[in-house]
């Protein structure tokens, strides 16, 4: 048993996480995220039945962002002609900013087809949620201690 390590992140993620080095990312998806096909490169992890909100805290615990580059937070943007509400992203910033200094400057979003590629090219691991908001999806990229 280790103290003070959030209860949902599995023995795999901590083992994840702990192995990623400065730069890497980690996606963390919703559940229409097509995980094991955008990861063919990347080590695939599934945390179903929980929020991304929930893990995206979790995981901030441990995980550095990295502050060499000016958005480590990428959200993938809305389709033009897609009526859809994004209120999770305002979740996903009050997280990153309890976490980080930059609060929602952290945080950057880049077209859908882009964010597939950054992911399928760039992506260390994806962690596959249960999350059922759209367009929930969130890559970040690691820092330093």
């Amino acid at each position: 048993m280790l103290k003070n390590v959030p209860a949902i992140l599995s023995p795999e993620m901590l083992k994840v996480l702990c192995e990623m080095g400065h730069s890497d990312k980690i996606v963390i998806a919703d559940a229409n995220f097509p995980a094991e096909s955008m990861g063919k490169n990347a080590i695939v992890l599934r945390a179903d039945g929980h929020s991304a909100t929930d893990i995206l805290d979790a995981v901030l615990t441990l995980f550095p962002l990295d502050t060499y580059v000016d958005a480590p937070v990428t959200l993938m943007e809305v389709m033009p002609g897609d009526e859809v509400e994004t209120p999770i992203w305002d979740d996903y910033k009050a997280i990153v900013t309890r976490y980080d200094d930059r609060g929602e400057n952290a945080v950057g979003a880049i077209e859908r087809f882009a964010f597939y590629e950054k992911v399928k090219n760039e992506a260390y691991a994806i962690i596959a949620t249960g999350e059922k908001a759209l367009y929930a999806n969130i890559i970040l990229q690691k820092g330093v201690l």
